[in-house]
C-alpha cells in the first residue's frame, strides 16, 4: 500500500514531467519569432528546463530508492513475523469482506 507522502511524491513527479513538456512545446512553438525580448526569455527558459530535467531525474531516482527500501523493510518484517504477516493480511481481509457485504 502506497503512503500518502509516496502518492504526493508520484503526483509532484508527474506534474513535474507534465511542466517540462509543455515548457519545451512552448521552446518549440516560439522558435520562429524573432526579438530581443523573446531570445532572452527562451534562453531563459531553455537554461531552467534544463536544471529541472535534472532535478527531475534525481527526484526520480530518490522516490524509487525510498519505494525499494520500503519494500525491503516489509519483506523483512513479513520473513521475521510471519504469522504477524498472516493475521494482519487476514484481518484486513475480513474487513475488506465485511464492507463489501455491506453494500
Amino acid at each position: 500500500m502506497m503512503s500518502e507522502a509516496q502518492v504526493t511524491k508520484d503526483k509532484l513527479v508527474s506534474d513535474f514531467k507534465a511542466v517540462v513538456a509543455d515548457t519545451e512545446e512552448l521552446l518549440k512553438l516560439t522558435a520562429g519569432q524573432a526579438g530581443d525580448k523573446v531570445a532572452d526569455v527562451r534562453g531563459r527558459l531553455t537554461e531552467k528546463l534544463s536544471a529541472a530535467k535534472y532535478k527531475l531525474q534525481d527526484l526520480e531516482a530518490a522516490v524509487v530508492q525510498k519505494t525499494k527500501a520500503a519494500a525491503r523493510a516489509t519483506d523483512d518484517y513479513v520473513h521475521d513475523n510471519p504469522w504477524k504477516a498472516v493475521g494482519v493480511a487476514a484481518g484486513v481481509g475480513f474487513l475488506l469482506g465485511l464492507l463489501v457485504n455491506r453494500r
